[in-house]
């Protein structure tokens, strides 16, 4: 949530802000009247107890007297019945006025590029060459098939569309995806966290967006507590209403998650494959930072990533967000395309964002600096690995003419010697 701090005293730079993602202005008022009318029923409360207090100092006074109590023990009645309206008065209006504010978005980076929507955003970087056959090459679905390295059909009559069994040389390549991200982000000394795979909504809801969001959430029935959809969210909540000290700073970590997702209308979530589903493997990382860091740490998340796929040998891009295609707590954000050649397209395969302190407010999470004052703490993410999509990339990318698939040299350490997907240097699923 944007501080209502800077809102009273920048009011401007909000509406610049808003401006450039192109939503409307109206909001800023209303936060800001009702700021005012809170204020006002807190100031009257308080001067209110400040009466309350003289009038129990004149009732012991008149007892020590054995003078009558009774009007004033009345006017003490009738100031604690104001207090009590005005008390209910200002919860409701501070309720009133945090909903509206959480519409507002966070304060975009100056760097960020202006326009409206997806095609609007920026291609910043690109690394290797698109790959190209000397044949027709096959999507991962069919080399999957052909390999009987995954089944998509019965997982679809046993679990439904979305889901996937991954069998032999396939199954081992996700795990080698894992251990090797865990390596390479254990070796940057970032601290290893495996999180709940369940959080409650109000946790949720400090993350992200929980309107936009619920449509995609497994909610358990009954209860107030979803499955996650991002790792993300559970290594946020890992300091919930914790005041860190500066010298701590910065918290680096890294979790492996399996995560859940409904994808509600999302294109091609009946399509056979591993490209969009309900449930992934995921290894994310996570930063807490002091806010004059945000930026550098922005440029270190984006830089682990991309030696990860690097070191895959795997083709990619790297995509700017423009203002207008910017999620409301993200000041600034990336995602990193890997090339499929059967698509002949970059396909996002990891998403960076500094959310700034816009998530840590509302989760309460500061730090005391050297001077003792307390500041909300800066957060940042980006995937490390998403298992499922950079599987299809590998299978599509280092596919063979005979119809196997090399293993990247980086990984064939976790495959047992395993080099290549199929063939007498592989072990056919049955």
């Amino acid at each position: 949530m944007l501080d209502i701090k800077l809102l009273r005293e920048n009011k401007k730079l909000v509406i610049e802000s808003e401006k450039k993602r192109g939503n409307s202005i109206k909001t800023i008022d209303e936060v800001l009247n009702l700021d005012k009318k809170w204020l006002k029923f807190k100031q009257e409360a308080e001067k209110l107890k400040h009466k309350r207090n003289i009038v129990s100092l004149e009732i012991n006074k008149l007892k020590k007297q054995g003078k009558s109590t009774t009007l004033k023990i009345k006017e003490m009645q009738d100031v604690a019945n104001k207090i009590r309206n005005l008390d209910s008065k200002s919860e409701e209006t501070l309720k009133q006025r945090n909903e509206i504010l959480s519409q507002i978005g966070n304060i975009i980076h100056k760097s960020v590029p202006i326009g409206k929507e997806e095609k609007d955003n920026k291609v910043i970087k690109k690394w290797g060459k698109s790959t190209k056959f000397s044949f027709k090459p096959k999507t991962h679905v069919e080399l999957i098939e052909d390999l009987d390295v995954g089944n998509f059909d019965t997982s679809a009559k046993v679990s439904g569309n979305g889901f996937y069994f991954l069998k032999g040389e396939l199954a081992l390549l996700n795990q080698a995806l894992i251990r090797f991200a865990i390596d390479l982000m254990h070796k940057k000394k970032y601290k290893y966290i495996e999180p709940p795979l369940m959080l409650r909504k109000n946790i949720l809801s400090a993350a992200t967006d929980y309107e936009t969001l619920k449509d995609s959430i497994y909610d358990l029935e009954g209860e107030d507590i979803s499955l996650i959809g991002t790792s993300e969210y559970s290594l946020l909540a890992l300091h919930f209403n914790e005041i860190l000290m500066e010298k701590d700073l910065p918290k680096k970590y890294f979790s492996y998650t399996m995560c859940f997702r409904k994808e509600i209308g999302a294109h091609g979530i009946n399509e056979k494959g591993l490209w969009r589903t309900h449930q992934f493997n995921k290894i994310e990382q996570f930063i807490f930072c002091k806010p004059e860091d945000s930026y550098k740490y922005y440029e270190e998340l984006l830089k682990n990533t991309e030696e990860i796929f690097k070191k895959l040998k795997l083709p990619y891009r790297i995509i700017e967000f423009c203002s207008g295609d910017l999620s409301l707590w993200k000041s600034k954000a990336a995602d990193l395309e890997v090339y499929r050649p059967t698509t002949k397209e970059y396909e996002e395969v990891a998403s960076l964002s500094n959310c700034t302190d816009y998530q840590a407010r509302k989760l309460n999470i500061k730090l005391t600096n050297k001077k003792g004052e307390k500041q909300v703490v800066h957060t940042l993410n980006n995937t490390a690995l998403a298992t499922s999509r950079a599987m299809v990339t590998i299978l599509e990318n280092y596919q063979q003419k005979d119809g196997t698939v090399k293993v990247p040299t980086v990984l064939q350490k976790y495959m047992y010697g395993i080099k290549k997907i199929g063939g007498k240097n592989g072990r056919k699923s049955r």
